[in-house]
This record gives C-alpha cells, structure tokens and sequence, in this order.
C-alpha cells in the first residue's frame, strides 16, 4: 500500500501560523493567491491591495477545487460546507504561514537580490541544486512583498534547499523580506543604477541591497560580486550584521571563486573557474559573458549551502535562459529563418548592453542582419533621456545592423542613432508591429528587450505566431508525425 503525500497544510498548523480560526477541518497541498493558476487542492489566500480584492475570487476558487481559502470576511454565495480560514489581515496572515514554514524546515535558505541577473541566477540555482535534494524556490519573479512570503509558504518541510528571489524599489523593502526568510545564504548579483528614479545616488541602491543581510540566520554567508565597486561596502555591512563569511565572485585576482577563461559561442560557451583553491571546468548553454560570471555566484552559494559544487557545475550544462530573459526561438520565416532572442521581460543601462554583447555574438546566416527592437527603460528619473541616448555607442561596437525603438525615452537613442542604423520609432510595442514584419527578412537575428512596463513582449508573440504563417508545406509534412506522436 503507497502512504498518501503529507499535507502542506493543515487547518492546526495554519491555525497556530496565522493566529486565525477555520471554520472547518482542512488539509491543502499547495498555496495560491491567483485564481487564473490555481490548483486542486490548494490553500486559496484572498488578499487586498489597492486595485484587486481577491474576496471577489473566492467562490471561483472553491469552483477549481480549493481545501480551503484565507479571509479577512466571510464571502457571500460561499455555502457552510466550504473551509474558511478566518482572520483580520490576509497578508499578515500569509507571513505567518511563511515564518512558521521557515520555523519547521532545515532547508539551507539561500536569498538571490541584485540591480539584474536575479531570476536567471534564482533559476540557475533551482536546476543544479534539484539534482542534489529536494529544492523549493520562487516561482517566476515573485519576489516582493507578497511574493516572497507566498514562495516560503509553498515550501516543504522536508526540503533541502530553498532558494528566494528578493526584489526592491525603495529603501526598507529588503530589509522586511529578509526578517522573513532568515537566510542562510545571501547572494548579490551586482549593484547598477537601477530603480535611480527612487535613489539619490548608486551608493544608496548598494545600501539598500545591503539590507539581505540584516535577517540573516546565524553563520549565514554572503556571497558577493567581487568586481562590482561597491563589493567593500556590501562586505563591511555583511560583517555588521554577523555574517560569518563572505564568499567573492567574479574576475578579480582576490575573487574566491575566480572566473579565469571564457570562450563563448552562439549558444553559450566553456568556463574555466577556481573555485576556493579548485579548478573546474564546465558548459554553459545560455549566451553571454554576464551569465558566465553569474554561474560563478552560483557555484558560490551552492559551496555556501554545502553542496557538490563539481556536479552542479556539470549540470549547468542543462540550464536554460528563462522566457523573457535570454531565452533563444528559431522559427520559419519567409523563405529561411528568423533567430529570436527574448529579452522582454525587464531592461536597464547594464543588462541592455550586456544584451547588445549577446546580439554581436550571433552569427546570422547568410544576408541575415543583426536587429536590435527595444523599448524604454523605465525607473531611471531625470537621467532617463541621456542613458537611453548613451546606448548608441554599444550598439555600434556591437555592429548592430538596424535598431527600432518605442516609447518616450527610447526616442532620445532613435535620434542618436546613424542613418543607416535607423529603422522606426514608434510610441508603443504593438504600433510598431506593423513595420517590423515587413522590415523583417529571413536569416535575421533579432533582440527584443524593454522594461516591464512597456509590453516588449508583445513583439516576441508576435513574432512567433508568425511561425505558422511562414512555414511551407514541406515544412508541416516534416513537423506532422512528430506532432502526432507528442499527442
């Protein structure tokens, strides 16, 4: 006879986590806060905020299976056969359910946070460490306020790494979620003029970042980019708050894990590393030296946490760029093909360039030009219109053949821009379809990155819906069998 799966959840133990009282005997296997993924089986927590209620979601929850939902009142058209876990605050309440998730488990809790590259390193950390015990880690980039308390929630007992991305805009965010977490790693990416429509100066964005460490669990260890100018500062306040280690990355000559070659390819390329006193090689299949360095940070926390370091540095081979983050598409395109590199998701000075590095490095097949489509970087405040300008310079060196821009900022670099280099500016992502699918030839190689705000990822749907327009009848025949087996 196979035992059941233990619950998530219990109605006792999110009782004595929430200080709240259930209506009802309950067990949940999972978590939700959104009724659009919900699952059979999970903990429905109808939360508030300015522009949403989710106590109007609450019988759509039970009608997709929820054990049990998490209030602040009692619903209407919700009958007495439904489990309610009442309470006065639903986000206090989800909290709770994370500092008792926290409280129970002996998972090594690493925390991601850095000015870019969180996600992918989140994700990065997530593939290697599952190969080596149980890993829960947050979905997506739920990373704020709600986010990171939700991730903690959903983790098992019985992990073994718990792997937490951390986002901030402002100061005192970091500070709060780490309280929470009680992390036992703490990773910085790097520290770059991001969110400086909220900072007075990069220094008080490195401060701010310097915040993780402030819940930190006793003999927790920091792992920090070693060539970021602002690595001193991050030390100095790790050691502050008792940090018992600090673990540098990057290419300096004193970094502990020390990038020492990097021989990239389209697709990705081979890394050379010491790793505190050992050498180590290994594959990376996503593209860009910035993903190089991050894996050093990687291999840092996995050190950190007390795992084999030379195995996850073999299975980063198996690491993809996630959607919206490097993530690569190859799809018919007229009468060859047309290479998608999707950078949607979020943009700012540094991963803009480091996205242009990324572009250079692709090899178009034929006539096929590099083309660079890119919206504005948003949160940058009065200094937005000259470092959206400044990106001409990398895009030249980069031999970017031909650039189209959207939105109020990226008008300052459609101005900058060569003749030659210029396609069309237009005022939105979805305005400027239209001219992109007829500029757009086979054989090209195109980047689309912006901020979040700007819906960049509308071009790249776009794009791939294109797909099936371009494929030739040859193109279904060949596809048709391995469509049919896949059913």
């Amino acid at each position: 006879m196979i035992d059941a799966p233990s619950p998530l959840w219990t109605h006792d133990d999110a009782d004595r986590a929430t200080g709240g009282r259930s209506t009802l005997p309950w067990r949940a296997s999972g978590v939700s806060i959104d009724t659009r993924t919900i699952k059979a089986g999970d903990l429905f927590v109808a939360l508030k905020g300015p522009n949403f209620d989710g106590h109007g979601f609450v019988v759509e929850a039970f009608a997709k299976g929820a054990a049990a939902a998490m209030v602040s009142q009692m619903p209407q058209q919700v009958g007495a056969d439904k489990a309610m876990l009442v309470l006065d605050d639903t986000l206090k309440g989800l909290e709770g359910l994370a500092r008792f998730a926290r409280a129970r488990t002996r998972a090594k809790i690493i925390a991601v946070t850095g000015s870019v590259g969180k996600t992918g390193v989140k994700e990065a950390l997530r593939h290697v460490l599952g190969a080596q015990g149980v890993t829960s880690a947050s979905v997506g980039s739920l990373n704020n306020h709600w986010g990171l308390p939700l991730s903690l929630a959903r983790m098992p007992a019985g992990a073994a790494y718990g792997v937490l991305e951390m986002g901030m805009n402002h100061e005192g965010e970091l500070a709060a979620l780490s309280r929470i977490a009680r992390p036992d790693v703490c990773l910085v990416t790097t520290v770059e003029a991001v969110h400086s429509a909220y900072f007075s100066s990069t220094r008080e964005i490195a401060l701010a970042k310097a915040e993780i460490f402030e819940g930190a669990a006793p003999g927790a260890i920091a792992v920090l980019n070693r060539d970021n100018p602002f690595f001193d500062l991050l030390a100095g306040r790790a050691e502050e708050n008792a940090i018992s280690e600090v673990i540098g990355f990057g290419r300096h000559p004193d970094a502990d894990v020390r990038l020492t070659a990097f021989r990239p390819d389209r697709d990705g390329g081979e890394v050379e590393a010491i790793v505190r006193g050992t050498r180590i090689a290994y594959r990376l299949n996503v593209a860009g030296e910035h993903w190089a360095l991050n894996s050093l940070g990687v291999l840092g926390c996995v050190s950190a946490a007390g795992g084999d370091v030379s195995r996850a540095a073999r299975d980063f081979a198996g690491v993809e760029a996630p959607k919206g983050r490097g993530a690569r598409h190859r799809i018919a395109w007229r009468a060859g093909v047309l290479d998608i590199i999707d950078e949607s998701y979020n943009a700012s000075p540094t991963s803009m360039r480091a996205a242009f590095k990324v572009l250079a490095a692709a090899r178009p097949e034929r006539s096929g030009r590099r083309i660079a489509i890119l919206g504005d970087m948003l949160e940058l405040g009065d200094e937005a219109d000259r470092l959206h300008g400044e990106l001409v310079d990398e895009l030249q060196r980069c031999k970017v053949d031909l650039v189209f821009t959207c939105g109020t900022h990226m008008r300052a670099l459609s101005r900058a821009l060569p003749r030659g280099m210029r396609a069309a500016h237009l005022a939105t992502s979805d305005a400027m379809l239209g001219d992109l699918l007829n500029a757009l030839r086979e054989d090209d190689v195109v980047m689309i990155k912006g901020s979040r705000g700007v819906a960049m990822e509308v071009v790249v749907n776009a794009l791939l819906r294109q797909d099936e327009f371009f494929k030739t009848p040859s193109d279904a025949a060949r596809e048709a069998p391995v469509r049919k087996e896949n059913k």
